[in-house]
């Protein structure tokens, strides 16, 4: 089981603090959604403190002029620095405030981790993430006319539901091999990779999915991720 995940001391943030009060203007957040949680928790791991606004997806403020001018491309997070440079990529936001921000990495000690923690978090992201995406975005309401993130319209297709839980069944049954035998999924230190498997096994509960009683390597990881980060 993993402990309390230790934080970085304020004393590793404040050789760059100030200068980073000056450049970081605001985080475009809605902290319940997977791909926020995987920016909100590296915050919370490194003990970052930003400037955020919460648009909410639920009631369609992404698609406001006043968001829209900010990203164009109406996701979250979403960086926003003063001399207006918009990061607008999870992943990118991730590696941004990571090397930005002094204290523990969570891409890793060498250049051989950061790549297998990136890879790490490439396959997470398609495998499981874009799964639960597909069965959550293809039915109903809530995403009519809106299967993909962003501006563009098209229509659902509900075949992509079934398809989408074979692959969420997929992705869960090879994350409990991954996981077998190991405390953390790259090295001996907490990485993106570990944040980014406890937030897709979260989301797939939004579709009602849950960790096969089988995977038990795996629900025992997530429940020593979850007791980490104090949720």
């Amino acid at each position: 089981m993993v402990g309390a995940l230790t934080k970085a001391e304020p004393c590793e943030l404040c050789d760059n603090f100030n200068a980073l009060e000056d450049k970081l203007v605001k985080l475009y957040t809605y902290a319940i959604a997977p791909n926020p949680r995987r920016v909100g928790l590296l915050m919370k791991y490194k003990g970052i403190d930003l400037a955020t606004q919460e648009v909410d997806l639920a009631a369609k403020e992404q698609f406001s002029p006043d968001f829209s001018a900010v990203n164009p491309r109406l996701t979250l997070p979403t960086l926003v620095l003063d001399d207006g440079t918009t990061l607008s990529d999870t992943i990118a936001i991730c590696a941004f405030l990571d090397e930005t921000y002094s204290g523990k990495s969570v891409f890793g000690k060498t250049s051989l981790e950061r790549a297998q923690i990136i890879g790490c978090c490439h396959r997470i992201f398609f495998d499981g993430f874009t799964a639960v995406a597909e069965v959550l975005r293809n039915k109903g309401d809530a995403f009519k006319d809106s299967p993909l993130p962003g501006p563009l319209k098209m229509p659902q297709i509900a075949e992509l539901v079934e398809r989408g839980n074979l692959r969420i069944t997929a992705f869960l049954d090879a994350m409990n091999t991954e996981v077998t035998g190991k405390q953390y999924l790259v090295g001996d230190a907490l990485s993106q990779a570990d944040i980014d498997l406890y937030v897709v096994i979260g989301f797939c509960t939004w579709v009602r999915r849950a960790i096969p009683d089988e995977c038990v390597e795996l629900q025992s990881w997530f429940d020593a991720m979850k007791s980490g980060f104090g949720e």
